[in-house]
């Protein structure tokens, strides 16, 4: 009895001293926040979990989202063995014990969950190993990544996965690892409904960030509930303060992209002031920035992706206040620049294109043919060589045979589109008389 005892307390006592977020990891898939849209019973891993049997796939998500803990509980809802390895501490030799110990326990009838954290970070060679072992069955892969797997995996490996999106958390996601965190230590944390919403907001939808972040606040005597600045001088972190409707935050990027894309430099000046002053991250208005130069201004002016992203480096290299400088200068260069918002919809529309027309084969002259079969095959046949042309293009055919040509991009008459227009016109009239001589 006495044993039994000291077993359980010794448990209580090791429990006890996890970190609050891995005391708080969900032990059901039902008991996961912010990925309805995948657990849910109309979502992906919801379908296949009521079916029992599981394909392969990739979580790709930012950090934080609870990516190893839905592949965790995967396998048990299905009762497969777990085994997880990380791509940035395992090698060749690793995978090489992994896949045989998987192999093995297939011939008893059990099979293997592997999971493979930060699976980007494997090479071409190393991702082609995988390849057998999930075609045969060995394995069911459950790869996650933080970085666009259409970029980073190889086509091989994505063809044979489902690629499964997981959503940075939201607010009320957030707040519910909150009210988790709260009744987990008995006691609520002594915040401002003011900077408990700001304290929410810096976790910029990281739910790992945001409960060690509540558990620094519970493990220090405070006695008084702290507003946002008291918040912000214990957690050394910039936290916003908005209003207590939560749209602030929302309200005030809105009005500033909306600004620069109204060439008002004056009031995206105050907007940007408003939050960097309330204590917005500067690197989450940066990013707005940087994807209002590509989004709002293109290639009307092509400078203005390279001001904002020097601005990003700049502020990294001098920090607050004075990177904040770089940031204002990046604004007012937006603000100022032509406008053209022809790249965004030229992305939209070539992205529903692809979606529609599958796998066509691109036509036989421009694919390459890299073996002998492959030439005996006409692969690469035809193909003229731009440069040997005398404009320097030959107005050759690039669309698969069973598509027409589309037009995604059509550059504005504003700022440097205008000249990309007249040579874009330009070729057009030499692709309409059969290319350049030469």
């Amino acid at each position: 009895m006495a044993d039994l005892f000291n077993d359980e307390t010794a448990h209580a006592a090791a429990t006890a001293r996890q970190p609050l977020a891995e005391r708080l990891r969900p032990k059901a898939l039902d008991d996961v926040v912010g990925q309805e849209h995948l657990t849910g019973p109309k979502g992906a891993i919801g379908r296949m979990v009521e079916a029992g049997k599981l394909a392969s796939m990739v979580f790709w998500g930012p950090p934080g989202t609870g990516k190893t803990t839905i592949a965790r509980l995967l396998a048990d809802a299905v009762g497969l063995r777990f085994v997880g390895v990380s791509a940035v501490f395992s090698g060749v030799a690793d995978l090489k014990k992994v896949f045989a110990e998987a192999r093995e326990h297939a011939r008893t009838g059990a099979q293997t969950l592997l999971f493979v954290d930060e699976i980007h970070r494997f090479n071409r060679a190393q991702q082609d190993s995988f390849l057998p072992y999930v075609e045969d069955g060995t394995v069911v892969l459950v790869g996650a990544t933080t970085e666009n797997p259409s970029f980073e995996l190889n086509a091989a490996l994505l063809s044979r996965c489902q690629v499964l999106i997981v959503k940075r958390l939201d607010e009320p996601a957030l707040e519910q690892l909150l009210q988790r965190a709260e009744a987990e230590e008995g006691r609520t944390l002594p915040l401002t409904p003011e900077a408990r919403e700001a304290l929410t907001m810096s976790a910029d939808g990281d739910g790992r960030f945001l409960l060690n972040q509540a558990e620094t606040l519970f493990s220090v005597k405070i006695d008084e509930p702290l507003g946002p600045e008291g918040l912000r001088d214990l957690l050394h972190r910039r936290v916003a303060v908005y209003d207590k409707d939560r749209e602030g935050h929302y309200n005030l990027i809105s009005a500033l992209h909306k600004s620069l894309r109204g060439s008002d430099a004056q009031a995206a000046l105050y907007y940007l002031a408003r939050m960097l002053t309330a204590g917005e991250e500067p690197l989450y208005v940066l990013r707005r920035l940087v994807r209002f130069a590509s989004e709002d201004v293109g290639l009307a002016d092509p400078q203005a992706l390279v001001q904002c992203l020097a601005a990003k480096d700049a502020y990294d290299f001098l920090g607050s206040p004075e990177g904040e400088l770089a940031i204002v200068q990046a604004c007012l260069y937006l603000a100022t620049a032509p406008k053209s918002n022809a790249a965004y919809v030229a992305q939209k529309a070539a992205w529903k294109s692809a979606k529609e027309t599958g796998s066509l084969m691109p036509p036989m002259n421009i694919v390459n043919a890299p073996t002998k079969l492959m030439k005996n095959l006409g692969y690469g046949q035809g193909y003229a060589y731009d440069h040997d042309k005398a404009e320097g293009f030959s107005g050759d055919n690039y669309w698969p045979a069973e598509m027409r040509p589309q037009t995604y991009y059509r550059p504005v008459e504003r700022g440097f589109e205008k000249r990309i227009a007249e040579r874009l016109a330009y070729w057009d009239e030499l692709r309409a008389k059969g290319g350049s001589d030469g």
